[in-house]
């Protein structure tokens, strides 16, 4: 048999295993997070500010349709989309332009035609975005059973 890792051997050939957690530098990680976001509100806290920025829905939403359709048009974009309204896409595509998550590409024509696509940075976040919405899309059934549950 052989030694699990932080296992040591004793005199008398007894096997000891460390106690310590594995989710310990995890814990760890996520604690400094909060420490970083956890300022107060007279204080700009990067991690607040960009979490609150990129984790609307329409952001989001956004994200990965460009992810998954590529470059697009205003118009195909909001359809895509669905429910947002024009002002709230026209603004969350400005946020994501402005904090270089995509790009807005300008044609000279008439009428000018006006492309969104992600850009290098865009596409690292939408691997993020993509990691949350497989483990919602496995959980749905069990989210949904607790919250529309009579209980």
């Amino acid at each position: 048999m052989s030694k699990q890792e932080g296992t040591q051997q004793l005199p008398g050939y007894l096997e000891v295993t460390n106690a310590v957690n594995s989710h310990t530098e995890e814990q760890k990680k996520f604690q400094l997070f909060f420490q970083k976001a956890n300022v107060p509100a007279t204080q700009l806290c990067p991690v607040r500010d960009i979490m609150a920025r990129l984790s609307d829905k329409w952001s989001m939403l956004v994200i990965l349709a460009l992810g998954g359709f590529g470059t697009m048009r205003f118009n195909e974009l909001k359809h895509k989309i669905g429910d947002v309204s024009q002002r709230m896409l026209t603004v969350t595509l400005r946020n994501l332009e402005n904090d270089g998550l995509l790009t807005r590409t300008i044609y000279p024509e008439i009428p000018p035609r006006v492309e969104y696509a992600l850009t290098p940075l865009g596409h690292s976040f939408k691997e993020q975005i993509a990691g949350f919405a497989n483990w919602a899309t496995a959980h749905t059934e069990e989210i949904y059973r607790k919250r529309f549950s009579d209980s």
